[in-house]
């Protein structure tokens, strides 16, 4: 069973990368209070739905994890009394686009009460100054460096944990392997460049020796330099970040120059759907990914005993298509969070909500899945999760968007 949630380090991590909820009691199972208003409470998911690839995959989940707790909510008689209606608006995975409709909906007569994206972390950052700027609630699956911060973002959280927590499960996996040194390869983009800069001190920190930090452009075709000059410093393993098609010609990288080493990836990866795909289209089951384990949390590896989590998969299966990970889920968990602040605050208002929201006891009472507990603080409205929330597995088969 996963375990509870504890506060650690502050920052903002993306991915990648999740889902569902709900069976505890307290104020998420509480009857609604009525608020005297009985107009819909609106919410807008956006989502690369009409990209191309694994992306569109990643977007689908997602905004399937949110149409689903839209529904899970209004079964529980919606939030305050009011139900709760759900827009879908296709970003296509590209910032600008997501910026006009977003900037569109923000000037029109039904302006969202809560925006939820789909990630990736780009389009993230293109929306918080909106959002901030129009004081409306806000959730993103694909945190920046900013993005979990309330002084700079006060209505906005993070549903992905802070890149410490990541990397905290990463160190403690090398303990248990004896890892001593350690290779670092990441992608360019916001969330890449961060993973690369934090795991370089933590791994130091630990007393692990970082014996090379590599970069890569996420538009390029052949990463094999990058992995040459690492291949140089003799790592023990190599903690990978690479997400979508990077990861296809990462992992052909070290094929070609035939490194045998340990690869350790990180959401990312197991965010990627090759991974879980045999071939021609995937490389489940092939030599590119025998040396390879991948991050996941817990509630993303089937566990016939946690019902919280299978209870989520059924209500998303009925909204929609469940195509990638339950990583890409977390959206699930916003309705949830929603209700339960709301009603500890007696009304719908973004900051009354965002106060509420760091209440450890609103946040033990929503009912969450994907996470169990969020961990919000005053100081950061990035989740803060232990090691022992996380797996490192080997690739497999996807069902319902659970590893099996």
């Amino acid at each position: 069973m996963r375990r509870t949630r504890i506060t650690a380090t502050v920052a903002a991590f993306a991915i990648s990368a999740l889902a569902l909820a709900g069976c505890s009691g307290g104020q998420a199972d509480a009857k609604p209070a009525a608020s005297g208003d009985s107009t819909p409470i609106k919410v807008v998911v956006l989502g690369g739905i009409g990209a191309k690839g694994i992306l569109a995959n990643n977007a689908t989940t997602s905004v399937t994890s949110a149409q689903a707790s839209v529904a899970a909510i209004n079964d529980k008689g919606g939030i305050l009394g009011r139900k709760v209606q759900i827009q879908v608006v296709d970003d296509t995975g590209d910032p600008t686009v997501a910026v006009t409709k977003l900037r569109e909906l923000m000037a029109g007569k039904d302006k969202p009460d809560v925006v939820l994206n789909s990630g990736p972390s780009t389009v993230t950052e293109a929306m918080m100054p909106i959002v901030t700027q129009n004081k409306v609630l806000s959730f993103d699956i694909g945190p920046t460096v900013t993005s979990g911060d309330p002084k700079k973002n006060p209505y906005n959280f993070d549903l992905s944990a802070g890149v410490p927590d990541y990397i905290n499960s990463f160190a403690e996996e090398m303990k248990k392997r004896k890892v001593k040194k350690v290779a670092i390869l990441h992608g360019s983009s916001a969330y890449g460049e961060l993973f690369g800069t934090v795991t370089k001190d933590s791994f130091a920190k630990a007393g692990m020796t970082v014996t090379g930090d590599e970069g890569y452009d996420i538009a390029a075709l052949d990463m094999t330099p990058q992995i040459e000059a690492l291949q140089q410093g003799k790592p023990d393993v190599l903690v990978l970040d690479a997400y979508g098609a990077p990861l296809g010609y990462v992992l052909q990288g070290i094929e070609k120059l035939g490194w045998n080493i340990p690869i350790m990836g990180n959401t990312s990866v197991s965010a990627t759907g090759l991974i879980a795909t045999a071939p021609p289209t995937g490389v489940l089951g092939t030599s590119a990914v025998k040396n390879l384990t991948m991050q996941v949390f817990t509630s993303t590896k089937h566990d016939a005993k946690d019902k919280a989590v299978n209870d989520a998969v059924a209500q998303m299966k009925k909204a929609g298509d469940i195509k990638s990970s339950l990583i890409l889920a977390y959206n699930y968990d916003s309705m949830f969070l929603v209700k339960a602040a709301a009603e500890k605050a007696g009304k719908f208002d973004a900051a009354a909500i965002s106060k509420a929201l760091i209440d450890p006891k609103v946040q033990k009472s929503a009912g969450t899945a994907i996470l169990s507990e969020y961990a919000f603080t005053a100081d950061s409205h990035t989740p803060h999760v232990k090691p022992g929330d996380f797996l490192f597995i080997s690739p497999g088969p996807l069902v319902d968007g659970q590893f099996q």
